[in-house]
């Protein structure tokens, strides 16, 4: 999709919306995309995560699904919430849609930039500067802050600042221009007459993006590459930046307390993030038939991902790194002749082989032995064409 492309909009602007009262029933065998904002939806104003939230992201993924952060927020910003959130692979949109990265721990910086979106940053900082003379002015660094005009007061940009000059601002494409002035949600329309993308993000603020860019136009991108079905995509926020995200998405949530536009963009209204709406949502795509909650998280994983999985049969691959714990676990499956990859088993990193095994066993999974009488699997060397070999285990429920 190109820069001046928008994301399609398969639903009516104005929509009845419905509270989220009780986990709906999965549909497990359908592998979703899972776009989740971060600020008010992940994260409270008081910077913590619900609690639950993690535990659950990790069941979604669990089942097969593909959860992926998709904020404002600049990718310095973005990459400590990812690692709180126990999000190290998978893929992310920060910038409001300017930059998608795919989260990778063995990349020195965490992530790998996939795709980014520039603009000429001089026509709408000139224009804001010209009808705002005292306005802030910032220009993202990508992965360590930003550039501005004026120091930023402390919690609104992520990441370092330098101050310099408006030439030195302007003078390479940008990813994202955070604007701040008194009143500066007046000129929203003067500003888009540059040819950019501008989102208001209350009276005082406007957060200025690439041409037809969006949270949505990223996330459809995404999809694309990813093969997801567009009515497999589902979309939790309660921004106004959160709007085209919503009408993008087949099944669009909005958090309980957000605005009257926002909820209008949606399908469904769960609870606000006091009262964990956006683990409700995630809670609906997990199977009702497993009682997560009386087992270990690597026990609730592994049933969950083998309930999930398609296919004729399922097997569970695991790799040592350089320590003594496992540095992946994940759970295959059997389509159509062919081993796929069905889902990761996030809490089998760091855990050791025998501990998987008792994990297992506590999930009610049956797995071949060794020796008539004992109780170690009879584990099975295991090589997927990519990377270094490693054991497989058969599991039924």
């Amino acid at each position: 999709m190109e820069e001046n492309a928008t994301a399609p909009s398969r639903r009516p602007p104005v929509k009845d919306t419905r509270v989220v009262t009780a986990v709906q029933s999965a549909q497990t065998t359908i592998r979703r995309l899972l776009a989740l904002d971060i600020d008010g939806t992940l994260l409270g104003q008081d910077g913590k995560v619900p609690t639950g939230t993690v535990e659950t992201l990790d069941l979604v993924r669990a089942a097969g699904h593909e959860p992926v952060l998709a904020t404002g927020r600049s990718l310095a910003g973005l990459m400590p919430v990812a690692t709180r959130l126990g999000l190290a692979d998978g893929f992310a949109v920060s910038s409001n849609g300017s930059l998608t990265v795919r989260l990778d721990p063995t990349a020195p910086a965490g992530y790998v930039i996939e795709d980014s979106r520039r603009f000429d940053a001089g026509p709408v900082v000139h224009g804001a500067l010209a009808l705002a003379p005292g306005a802030q002015v910032g220009v993202e660094e990508v992965g360590w802050g930003w550039v501005v005009n004026r120091v930023f007061a402390d919690g609104l940009l992520n990441g370092e600042q330098k101050q310099t000059s408006i030439t030195d601002l302007c003078a390479a494409p940008a990813t994202r221009v955070a604007l701040q002035a008194p009143g500066i949600g007046r000129h929203v329309d003067a500003l888009r007459a540059t040819g950019v993308t501008v989102t208001p993000a209350g009276p005082d603020w406007a957060d200025v993006t690439a041409p037809g860019t969006s949270k949505a136009t990223a996330l459809e991108r995404l999809r694309i590459r990813l093969g997801v079905p567009p009515e497999a995509t589902i979309a939790v926020g309660d921004g106004t930046n959160d709007i085209e995200m919503l009408r993008w998405a087949a099944r669009a949530v909005a958090m309980g307390h957000a605005a009257p536009e926002v909820r209008a963009a949606a399908d469904e209204v769960t609870g606000t993030i006091a009262q964990h709406g956006a683990v409700t949502v995630l809670r609906s795509l997990l199977p009702t038939s497993i009682d997560t909650t009386s087992i270990s998280r690597l026990a609730a994983q592994l049933a969950t991902a083998v309930h999930t999985a398609p296919g004729s049969g399922v097997a569970l691959r695991v790799w040592h790194g350089t320590h003594t714990g496992l540095a992946r676990c994940e759970v295959w499956t059997l389509h159509l002749g062919t081993w796929v990859l069905h889902a990761p088993v996030p809490a089998g990193t760091g855990a050791t082989m025998r501990g998987v095994e008792n994990a297992a066993r506590e999930a009610g999974l049956v797995y071949p032995r060794g020796n008539e009488g004992r109780r170690r699997a009879h584990w099975r060397a295991s090589f997927t064409g990519v990377g270094p070999a490693g054991f497989e285990l058969p599991l039924a429920r």
